[in-house]
């Protein structure tokens, strides 16, 4: 089979013999930028600095050559603009603290810290104050909070709104020539548009922003899903509108060339129990979710992809109902997160895309025979009857050792019945 085959077969819950994989095609299913350098010195791959094309999480981009190692059968569409606001273009040379060369976009401007950690500026404009902050000895930025004092009385929707804006006339450009290469590429699109993430604890500081208004604190916007829920209602109902209007102007110009698209990334789980209750999903976050998907479903053929980390076993039906095709990083390591409980209560309605490999403990910590014990047992649970997307919970991160790495994707090889 080939790469559109075997994901055609996984999307549609069809048995195949084969599972497709995906590394790269979206900021919650990459590899930071040293594990990719790593990667591509152990296959022998030409060497040249990794461009860092997620600079918040420092995710590096898998060349042609490395999916080709890998197996990989996906391919991305992302966003014009990077999330500190900024898009990757003319390319420079950036020597991190760990030593490793990468190459990241003229607009990515940093400054030392005072603790010596690495200060980034939201659209590379260091006149204003910094949005992102890698500690020292770190490997990715953390969001540095901007939150003016709080006047209940002043508060306005449109202050949560100004990053949730009709989509341009270069971004529509955008989109048709990044899918017009992707479809060349003889992988399985999967496109990030942005816009429909309801909430996203990433999005709500506003890392993009030069001077982010309303409700920016993380602590203080979960306080508002009770305290505030009307406003927070409106701001739902006002940027659904809007993101709905924009995937109407954006599939105008790519059509069904991506067969998956990202449409929010907000978590409702912990590791051990969740960040809000059932009854508060339905009220607050369902009838926006239902509203996206179903224009999606009756107009498209895309399939819709839900990215959701922790404890979100109670939670699966809701996303079924709320008509997400998709599950993503499927978290195994936490609670209740058994896979073959998910499976069997939840697989005839949602393509599990991760749950790979533990991502906490195995893929950092194991030895590459636990790495490839692992892998073979998820795949023989989750692959059954189709419906499923090989990857890793979460992104890989910097410094896994690359033998595991390569236990894992020799595993998912092994299972294809492919010679790793």
């Amino acid at each position: 089979m080939d790469h559109k085959e075997r994901m055609r077969k996984a999307l549609n819950h069809e048995p195949a013999q084969e599972i497709p994989i995906d590394f790269g095609s979206s900021a919650v299913t990459g590899m930071h930028a040293l594990a990719v350098d790593k990667l591509r010195d152990y296959y022998g791959l030409e060497k040249r600095p990794v461009k860092v094309e997620e600079p918040y999480q420092f995710l590096g981009k898998l060349e042609d050559d490395l999916l080709d190692a890998l197996a990989v059968d996906t391919i991305g569409i992302t966003p014009r603009n990077t999330l500190f606001g900024f898009p990757n273009e003319n390319w420079k040379e950036f020597k991190t603290w760990w030593g490793q060369v990468v190459l990241v976009s003229e607009h990515f401007q940093t400054r030392a810290s005072p603790d010596r950690g690495l200060l980034i500026y939201p659209g590379g404009d260091q006149s204003v104050a910094p949005s992102g902050r890698m500690p020292k000895s770190g490997f990715f930025f953390d969001t540095i909070i901007r939150q003016d004092p709080i006047d209940e009385a002043a508060l306005k929707v449109e202050d949560n709104l100004e990053e949730f804006t009709p989509v341009s006339e270069n971004e529509l450009q955008y989109f048709a020539s990044e899918a017009k290469a992707a479809a060349k590429s003889g992988r399985s699109v999967v496109a990030t548009f942005g816009g429909t993430a309801l909430g996203d604890i990433a999005l709500v500081p506003g890392p993009f922003l030069k001077h982010p208004r309303g409700i920016r604190d993380v602590s203080e916007w979960y306080v508002s899903l009770v305290t505030r829920r009307d406003l927070v209602h409106e701001i739902f109902a006002r940027q659904t509108e809007t993101g709905i209007a924009n995937l109407e102007k954006i599939f105008a110009q790519v059509g069904n060339i991506p067969e998956v698209v990202f449409i929010c990334g907000t978590d409702f789980g912990t590791q051990e129990s969740q960040f809000c209750s059932e009854k508060t999903f339905e009220s607050l976050f369902a009838p926006y979710y239902k509203k996206v998907n179903g224009w999606i479903h009756g107009h498209t053929t895309w399939k819709t992809f839900k990215h959701c980390c922790g404890a979100v076993e109670v939670f699966m039906k809701h996303f079924i109902a709320c008509g997400f095709d998709i599950i993503n990083p499927v978290q195994i390591s936490a609670k209740g997160m058994d896979p073959k409980i998910l499976k069997e209560r939840y697989g005839e309605n949602l393509v599990f895309w991760g749950g790979g490999v533990d991502t906490q403990k195995t893929l950092p910590f194991g030895s590459p025979e636990e790495v490839r014990a692992e892998v073979l047992r998820n795949c023989e649970i989750f692959s059954c009857n189709g419906g499923f997307v090989f990857n890793s919970v979460h992104n890989v991160q910097a410094n896994v050792p690359v033998e595991n790495i390569v236990a894992m994707m020799d595993a998912v090889k092994e299972f294809n019945g492919q010679r790793p």
